[in-house]
């Protein structure tokens, strides 16, 4: 027997109640040591029938994420470390998807027709062939009287948190391991496959030439499931499972904007957002709190091509952040608009995931390693490209692909929105 096995079974027998696996193994072999025979088959045949089960989680996405993550198995030596560690990981991996459901992009203000007075004609006109960015705001507005309602569609499948992934069983949330040895013997993983489905209805009012008013309602269903497995001295064992799922309306964002200068379709405008704490946090369909953010906006357009570019600054909510956006738009006829964008997002408390390393507090030559969270401030930038095409009439269709451009938080391999959008003709 080697050294390192000698160490191991030493720490094995050091553990005054092993759990699941490990009791089982405890108990057969002295099994075979006293009773041979008949006697170890009965005693077979109760451990069968002892082996733990599965754990079944709640049905609340909080409480199913907190279990999943909390209800840790190796017996480390310090409850309540493991207690504060396994919170903070739940409490942030919560953060992060509400920090996504709150800050999912909505379409911007304005719909995709402008209009405006044409002094010399007498008329009102298009303001610019341009149907506008997605999600960067632009200075011009509807205009007066001008309405438009619209619909899209986003669904996000999370595969990877800070880096890690989700999904292929490397997640590690608590581990024990040999001072030096880099391979744990002891190591509990989280399997989590999350998804969002939101469809956000949307409308603008231009309450006149220079001033819009819009709303926007997601209509989120959220689903989680996972599951913790504990692998001692490479045998595997199920410790928990938990799946849940919710449905409802999330944060509504309502806006105002003010159209400062206007030249053509360039211009400066400012606006305020509020979004309302409607969706509901304990299933983290929502923040839980109120956000005020100031946005100053500016246009510049030459022929086809327009840039456009606004920032903002939110106040509330989960953590305090500065929003900045950029949009080139192409004009390729007057029907159809090529657009590209960066959607860019810093937050100054954001939780991330880190690991920690501790001796443990009994056994020499044992350290501990958890999965835990910390607050800190964090980048999230997205890279947005699509198209908008005016299929007749004021009905425009648009669909775009959101890329991830940043590790911190939740993120997707790619995020695909598609939206309708109707404005009303005077």
């Amino acid at each position: 027997m080697s050294t390192r096995d000698r160490a191991l079974d030493s720490v094995t027998a050091a553990h005054a109640s092993p759990p699941g696996a490990r009791a089982q193994a405890h108990l057969a072999r002295h099994a075979r040591q006293l009773w041979p025979g008949a006697t170890a088959a009965l005693i077979a045949l109760v451990l069968v029938g002892a082996a733990p089960r599965p754990a079944a989680g709640q049905q609340a996405i909080s409480e199913v994420l907190s279990f999943l993550v909390t209800n840790r198995s190796i017996p480390t030596g310090d409850f309540t470390r493991d207690e504060q560690a396994a919170a903070a990981t739940s409490e942030t991996i919560s953060a992060f998807l509400l920090s996504e459901l709150a800050a999912v992009p909505v379409s911007a203000s304005a719909g995709g027709f402008t209009y405006r007075l044409d002094p010399a004609l007498g008329v009102v006109v298009r303001a610019t062939d341009s149907f506008g960015p997605f999600f960067t705001d632009r200075s011009l507005t509807a205009g007066e009287g001008r309405a438009s309602l619209g619909i899209s569609y986003q669904g996000e499948y999370f595969v990877r948190a800070d880096g890690r992934s989700l999904r292929d069983g490397t997640l590690v949330s608590t581990a024990s391991t040999l001072r030096g040895d880099p391979q744990p013997f002891d190591v509990e993983t989280v399997t989590l496959r999350i998804r969002t489905d939101t469809m956000t209805l949307s409308g603008n009012y231009g309450l006149n030439d220079r001033v819009d008013l819009s709303a926007a309602i997601p209509l989120v269903r959220l689903t989680l499931s996972g599951q913790r497995i504990d692998t001692y001295r490479g045998r595997a064992l199920i410790q928990a499972t938990g799946s849940g799922s919710a449905a409802g309306i999330g944060d509504i964002v309502v806006r105002a904007k003010y159209n400062v200068v206007r030249r053509g379709g360039s211009g400066f405008a400012v606006s305020a957002e509020s979004q309302l704490p409607t969706g509901n946090k304990e299933n983290l369909l929502g923040a839980g709190k109120a956000t005020i953010r100031p946005r100053a906006i500016a246009s510049f357009e030459a022929d086809r091509v327009t840039a456009h570019g606004d920032v903002g600054y939110s106040f509330g909510g989960l953590s305090d952040e500065l929003d900045y956006n950029g949009a080139l738009t192409v004009t390729a006829n007057p029907r159809l608009t090529l657009i590209g964008e960066v959607v860019g997002r810093r937050l100054e408390s954001f939780g991330r995931l880190t690991q920690t390393t501790t001796p443990h507090p009994t056994l020499t030559g044992v350290d501990t390693i958890r999965l835990t969270g910390t607050q800190e401030a964090s980048q999230r930038i997205f890279a947005v490209a699509g198209v908008k095409w005016n299929v007749t009439g004021t009905w425009l269709i648009s669909a775009n692909i959101l890329r991830p451009l940043t590790r911190a938080g939740l993120n997707t391999r790619w995020v695909p929105t598609v939206s309708l959008d109707y404005s009303f003709e005077q």
